[in-house]
Parts: structure tokens; sequence; C-alpha cells
């Protein structure tokens, strides 16, 4: 008897066990909120901020621009309730803000201006005009910055503007427009770089200037580009003025044109019609026209349109000694997803180029400016300025905090001869990291045209050739078959969990642009142990199906529609009932489509069809039918 209740004993410990056992299991992985926590910033009732410029003072103030035209001073920033006294007002546009030797600097629409409080009473008395240059008048000629560099010269960005019969074209109307300009303190404006459409991000990053674009015409998707003099980003319209003696680009709009055709297609009526992208037409990108064009400078980092935001703004670099294993690494803000993504650099050849991954999502509005304090937290400036933004509000000022704990996360990842290394955060389950299926890696690239966007092209699936894990777990060295030099590659890791607690990455793919493929050995292959398949039995007589038991498509289920949508980027810009930078997918289903039309629409978008949206939705011809059509399938359930 006794030995029967022992052995009952034993069989429920042991059944509790795993249950337990099963429960840890299942829990869910922590999220970017577990580790990152959003505050907002207290500020004065009724003031909408839309902030425009952001920088730390020495004393821990913290000075607030708005494009509307007003800065403030802050102080006690940090604390529960900060103090704000308004600084200067009447301004045109602040889209940046620096502190340099006892005066703040800031760019309006055509100038760099410089406010100093003279008489110690808190409120600038002196406005004085450094540089100013050329306007035009059109609303699309914004100006960015100042960012100051290591030898006392600010860098600002400037804006293109866009045709009046071709409104999609940009066009530089005056000089320095689409222009990143070195101005010095006495002054005097020296153009740079050029080839700059919408230049929302200019940055000093350890000492060199980089900038973030946005899609639109020439601009594939955004992305983050190093730039040194004489380097041309991609967007002609600067060129107008490359016969002046200060532009460094000696390159002529018809010597661009004779290599990437600008599609001037006549409409008939005396204009020319909006060009638009043709799936199966000939075209060269941007790399195949910088071997004609040398001058082209390719961007260090793509980032993926609708993946890694729509309209990407500052970047910032994490100081070395703030939030632990991301030190030294880049942020990048998006003004259109309201968030922020992280960025890994490497220079390999001489070039720089690297990887960029999701960070913090949830804003309340648009991300355009990014300052760090010295509690090592991260005030955050945002406005959706009308075109609209993720979140519920029109402007804020927030601030992002890390409580410390380390999340499971792809630290960095750098390219080699035949793949790639993952650093992570914390040491990888072995097992799940040793499984060839725990990884996905493809590639692609973009057309170089003067279409708004381009849709991902030469899409392309790498067999996963081997892995090997370190001793310690905490790296991983991926061989894959084929990598594509210039070809953006989505490093996907579904599969790898963390050791001891088996939870997931909280960011599971990472895209590295890979404008160059390093020298070095390459891994040594094990030969893979194939096993003979076993031959299917085949019926004798099979049966069609009757006409009246074919069942009507079916909706994918919750968990599958939600993995389709993240996976084809479509929640990037839509939700299922709010609008965002797209319609809601309930608006859509009240068109009354059909699934093979919805199927068509995600191939060759008709902005025309949706006039009250700004942003017209890029062509996305590299979804798969069979998920574009479980898409639309959805989509239509929703009626």
């Amino acid at each position: 008897m006794n030995n029967t209740i022992n052995k009952l004993k034993s069989w429920t410990l042991t059944a509790c066990a795993l249950t337990i056992g099963a429960v840890a299991v299942a829990q869910e992985s922590p999220k970017e909120e577990d580790f990152f926590k959003i505050l907002k910033v207290p500020a004065p009732e009724g003031t909408l901020l839309e902030v425009g410029g952001l920088t730390m003072m020495p004393n821990g103030n913290l000075g607030v621009a708005t494009r509307r035209g007003d800065v403030f001073i802050v102080e006690n920033p940090t604390s529960s309730s900060p103090y704000w006294s308004k600084y200067a007002f009447g301004l045109h546009e602040i889209l940046g803000l620096a502190y340099h030797e006892g005066s703040l600097y800031m760019v309006q629409r055509g100038e760099l201006t410089k406010l100093t409080d003279k008489n110690s009473d808190g409120k600038a008395d002196q406005y004085e005009t450094i540089a100013s240059w050329p306007l035009s008048a059109h609303y699309h000629e914004y100006s960015f910055g100042p960012k100051i560099a290591p030898d006392g010269n600010f860098i600002v960005t400037t804006n293109v503007a866009f045709g009046n019969q071709e409104w999609w074209r940009g066009e530089a109307r005056v000089p320095y427009r689409g222009m990143t300009l070195k101005i010095h303190p006495d002054g005097t404006i020296e153009p740079y770089a050029a080839g700059m459409r919408s230049p929302a991000g200019p940055g000093v990053l350890n000492g060199e200037v980089f900038y973030t674009e946005n899609q639109g015409d020439y601009m594939a998707s955004g992305g983050l580009w190093h730039l040194e003099k004489g380097d041309f980003s991609g967007h002609p319209a600067s060129l107008a003025w490359s016969h002046l003696p200060e532009i460094p680009i000696k390159m002529g709009t018809e010597e661009f044109n004779a290599v990437v055709d600008p599609m001037k297609i006549p409409n008939g009526r005396g204009g020319f019609a909006k060009p638009e992208n043709q799936v199966d037409g000939e075209y060269i990108t941007l790399a195949q026209a910088k071997e004609k064009l040398p001058e082209i400078k390719l961007p260090a980092v793509w980032l993926p349109h609708g993946v890694h935001g729509i309209s990407n703004s500052e970047p910032i670099v994490i100081p070395d000694n703030y939030w632990g294993p991301f030190g030294g690494q880049i942020l990048v803000g998006d003004q259109g997803q309201s968030k922020i993504m992280r960025i890994m650099l490497e220079k390999v050849n001489g070039v720089y180029q690297g990887a960029s991954i999701d960070f913090r999502s949830g804003f309340q509005s648009g991300v355009l400016r990014l300052i760090f304090a010295g509690d090592q937290s991260l005030f955050v400036g945002e406005t959706n300025r009308g075109w609209g933004s993720a979140g519920d509000a029109n402007e804020g000022l927030q601030r992002l905090v890390w409580n410390r704990a380390i999340p499971f996360e792809m630290r960095s990842v750098k390219a080699k001869p035949d793949g790639f290394e993952i650093e992570f955060t914390k040491p990888v389950d072995k097992k799940s990291a040793e499984d060839l299926t725990s990884y996905m890696i493809s590639s692609y690239t973009y057309k170089y045209f003067p279409v708004y966007g381009s849709p991902p092209v030469e899409n392309k699936e790498h067999e996963i050739l081997g892995v090997e894990v370190s001793e310690d777990g905490r790296k991983v060295r991926i061989a894959i078959a084929n990598p594509v030099q210039f070809h953006v590659h989505r490093i996907s890791l579904p599969g790898i969990r963390e050791a001891g607690n088996y939870h997931e990455l909280v960011h599971t793919d990472a895209y590295y642009t890979l404008n160059e493929i390093p020298s070095g050995a390459k891994m040594t292959i094990k030969p893979k142990v194939v096993e003979k398949p076993v031959a299917a039995k085949v019926e004798d007589d099979p049966k069609p199906i009757p006409a009246a038991r074919v069942s009507k498509p079916a909706v994918p289920s919750e968990a599958e529609i939600k993995t389709l949508l993240a996976k084809n980027t479509c929640t990037a810009c839509h939700t299922t009932d709010k609008k965002v930078v797209g319609p809601a997918f309930k608006d859509v289903a009240k068109r009354n489509y059909s699934a093979e039309k919805i199927v068509e629409l995600i191939y060759n978008p008709q902005p025309q069809n949706w006039p009250d949206y700004a942003t017209p939705m890029a062509p996305m011809p590299q979804v798969p039918k069979d998920q574009a059509l479980k898409i639309a399938n959805w989509i239509n359930s929703l009626k």
C-alpha cells in the first residue's frame, strides 16, 4: 500500500514538474516595452509643441524648438515637474537646434540663426543671421540642422521643391537646394555634397557627416548615407546648379539623364505623365549607375520602406557607456511610423555598411528629433505636420528610459566572405542555434528611376549551408549560398532561442546592406546526410471532387493573418480599423473589390482611388500570389 502511495506521489510530482516546465516554455517572450519605457514629458497647458529641434545644454537644461517658430528652455527636464520658459519666438519652421559656445543655433527655412541671451534674463535678445541661402517660396523647401562638426563648422541639409505640371518631380529652383552645406562660423557657405531629396536627418556621428533620406522620386527607399565632400547621393535636382564654381559635383543633368532615364512621358496635352513602375520593364540599380557615374555614393544602410520606417529622420550615436550592449551604435527615428530603429555599422574595404533592426515603436506621434540626457534617458521630439503618423497625437515630447535589464537581441551583424556573423546580447540555446531551420536569409535590391519609390526586385532565397556556434553561445556564424554584393539581405532568425528560458529574440529580423563582401577564409561545411525519400503511394483511380463540395476561399486564422501582414510589411501603413498612413483594412473591404482585384492592387496600386492620403502606396510585386490572395480573402471577410 505504501509503495502504491509513494508511486502515486512520484507520478504526481513528475506531472506537476512537466506542467510547470510546459508553462515556462509557453511563457510569452519579453517585448520592447519590457526594457524601454516611454514616458511623457509634461508641457505647458495649451502648448502645441510639434518639436523641430532638441539640444542639451551644459547645465542639464533642455532646449526645445518647434516648427511653429518658438524656442523653449526646460529646467529639470527629466523630473516629474519640469519648468518651461519661452526663450525665443516668431521664427520660421525651425527644424533643428544646437547649443554652441553659449548660444543656440537653429535652421529656419532659409537661414542659420544664432540666438543669444545678452543680459542673462532667460530670453534671447539677439537674433543674428549667420548665413542665408535662396528660397523660391515653395512649401517643400525645408532646411534641417545644424549639426556641429569637429572643426566647428555647421552641417545643414536642404529639401528640394516640386514641379508645377510635374508635381511629383523634385526640383532645385534656386541654388543649394537638394544639398548638404557646410557653413563656417563667419557665414561662408561651402556646398559639401549633392543629390539629396528630403534629407530630414543630418548627423555628425563619431566626427563624420551622415544623413538620412526619405523614399520618393529617384529614392527607392529610406536610408543612411555617409557623406564626404563631393558625394552625390542620388537625386538629380541639385545638378541644375553644378555649373557654379563652388559646387563640388561637376556632373551635369544631361550627363546624368544619359545613364538614368528621366521618363519624360508626353501626356498628349503638352505636358508629361507621372512615371509609374512597370513590373516587367527594364531598369538599372543605383550600383549599376555608379559604374558610369562614379560621383554616386551608395547608402551605408538601406532602411527598407514600410519595415524600418517610411519617412526617416534624425540619426544619433548611443554614447559608449549608455544602454549596455548597444553603446556606440546608431539610432534613427521615423516620422511616419512613430518609431526608432537601431543601426549596426562596420567598414569593409574602406566602405561603410551594416544592418538595421527595429528598436522601439509606440510613440504618440512622428519621431523627428532625438537627444540623450545625462541620466541616459532619450528625449524624443515629435510631429506629424499634417501628413499623418502612427500614434494618437499630432505632436509631443516623450522620454525613453531603459530599465537596465538586457533584452535578448542581435547585438551586431557582420559580413563574412560566405555569409554573416551574429553576436547576441545573451547566450543562445545551442540546440536551436545549430538547427539550420532556425534561419532564413533572402536578398533583394531596388530600381533606380524617377518613380516614387521602388519595389524590391531580384528577390532571392539563400540556402543555409552551415552554422558555427561559439563556445560561449554568444556568436553564430552563418554560411549561405551566394551572398549578393549591393543587395539588402534580410536575416531572419525565427527559431533562435535564449539559453535557459527558451525566449525568442525581441526582434527576429535584421536587414544588412552588403556594399562590400569581405575577403578571408570561408567556413568548412560539413556534408549533409540526405535520407532516401520514401515513394508516395499513387491512387489507381483518383476521383474528381464534386462541384458542390468545393468550399469557398478559406479565410486565414487570426494567427496566420497576423504573420502574413507582418511578413509582407502591410502593418507598416495599415491597421484593421484605423486610418494611419494608408486606409484601414475595413475601409478597403467596403469598396467591395473581388479578392483578385485586391491582389492586382497590391501589385499595382492606384493612388488616385484614395485621394485623401498624402503618401502613395508603392507596388508590392514581391508578395507571393498565394499570400496576397489570403490577405485579400481576409480583408473581404471584414465586411
